[in-house]
């Protein structure tokens, strides 16, 4: 190990056997750093390499999702007598606009009235039910929110908080449309730093009405609060209510899941963006729930399972010769305890992956060092700033990244540094020692 990265994990009091390092250039050979190679190790979200390189082979960077509104009988004069069907295929992020688009070309088609109810087909993933406070006891926090083949908005809401120096309030401002959304606002103004803000925030949802209590740092200035407080029916039900009215469209029917007819027709369409665009969101900025959304979706069967997303992710490293014997997954976005993977296969798929066609889309959805996405606020000085591609992971006794390094004199290298430690926490100096070291060779 390099002697400045040992000496930032013995200031950390993280010792060598927590941590696992392969740094090797990209057209193969020996490695220059081998630290632990072979253990097995929980990547956090550096997991979701593996996800979005098996999609992009997959089901190619053009793939797209589709989610439609269905109807057994035409409009007539306005109005679409019985209900009305909504069905997702797993679309990663139908998010506020785009649902929005698709309910105004409802309207655009001469649909104004609803005679029945809106009935939510999910029936494209066949997941199990999903506790979003098993993992770490933060159920409204919108990593939390499980895989739904009708994702609408990530199933979240935000809020504006904006403190007022002047009355010693804090506004809070309701951004998505919400139909029956009520806020208790019990919040104080604080005179602290801006540096754990969220954590200062007690929100506790009764039924549509939400309290928020605590403390807001006038420091902090404009933040945005998301929050997923509802089950997915309610979440889908008040914004499509809110929008649908704004839009001039009438219903006073229920908002139930239930399944499409056979004898149903297609009345609009909304074309999610590219998979090549999607997972930008997913990298860049380790988006959990849209990872999960697009680990399903790689199953080939319907309804998707994570069992048969399992499957063909492992028949297509089988297919490509890679084998990954430390791997082990379990939802693919590293949001997860059991997720394993050494650090030199993670850097054998990373070679695989820079000798592939879908290269380019796969490294431009990773952060980019003192740039964007996670890596924004670092390395934004020196020698690292845009000259490395990477993906960070960061769970409760786990700090990880992995991606690609260009050094001074234009050699780029694959770099996987996994630490899996009660003080993992403290690990990030270490990490920025490695990366140091490889950049300035």
């Amino acid at each position: 190990m390099p002697p400045a990265v040992s000496q930032a994990l013995q200031e950390a009091g993280i010792p060598a056997r927590s941590v696992a390092v392969v740094v090797q250039a990209v057209d193969g050979g020996p490695p220059l750093l081998a630290h632990h190679p072979r253990q097995a190790m929980n990547p956090a979200s550096a997991m979701k390499l593996l996800t979005t390189y098996a999609a992009l082979e997959l089901l190619g960077p053009a793939h797209t999702w589709h989610t439609e509104v269905l109807a057994e009988s035409a409009a007539v004069n306005g109005r679409v007598d019985g209900n009305l069907y909504l069905r997702g295929s797993g679309d990663p992020r139908l998010g506020l606009e785009p649902f929005w688009l698709l309910l105004r070309q409802l309207r655009a088609r001469g649909v104004a009235e609803i005679g029945g109810d809106l009935v939510l087909d999910r029936s494209a993933f066949a997941v199990p039910p999903h506790d979003p406070g098993e993992f770490d006891q933060e159920p409204l926090r919108p990593y939390n929110a499980g895989p739904d083949a009708l994702l609408v908005n990530l199933k979240s809401i935000r809020l504006t908080l904006l403190p007022d120096p002047a009355r010693q309030t804090v506004q809070v401002i309701i951004d998505t449309p919400s139909a029956g959304l009520r806020i208790d606002n019990r919040l104080s103004l604080g005179r602290e730093a801006c540096d754990d803000w969220r954590e200062q925030i007690r929100p506790v949802v009764n039924g549509q009405s939400i309290e928020l209590s605590g403390r807001f740092p006038a420091a902090c200035g404009e933040k945005a609060l998301h929050l997923v407080p509802w089950a997915a029916d309610l979440q889908v039900e008040d914004l499509f209510r809110a929008l649908w009215r704004e839009l001039g469209g009438s219903f006073s029917g229920r908002v139930r899941a239930g399944r499409v007819p056979a004898s149903a027709r297609t009345l609009a369409v909304q074309e999610s963006a590219a998979l090549g665009e999607v997972i930008r969101d997913i990298n860049k900025f380790s988006n959990n729930v849209m990872a999960r959304q697009l680990f399903l979706s790689l199953d080939s069967e319907r309804p998707a399972t994570a069992e048969g997303a399992r499957r063909r992710i492992a028949g297509w490293l089988q297919a490509k010769g890679l084998k990954l014997p430390e791997l082990v997954l379990d939802n693919g976005s590293g949001l997860s305890r059991s997720e394993r993977i050494s650090a030199a296969d993670l850097a054998a798929l990373l070679r695989a992956a820079w000798q592939s066609p879908v290269m380019p889309e796969l490294i431009a959805s990773l952060p980019i060092a003192g740039v964007d996405g996670t890596l924004r606020k670092r390395f934004n000085e020196g020698s690292l700033s845009g000259r490395a591609h990477l993906k960070t992971g960061y769970l409760d006794g786990v700090r990880a990244l992995a991606g690609f390094l260009l050094d001074r004199s234009g050699k780029r290298w694959i770099v996987v540094c996994l630490i899996n430690d009660p003080k993992a926490r403290l690990g990030k100096p270490a990490i920025d020692a490695l990366l140091l070291w490889v950049a300035k060779r």
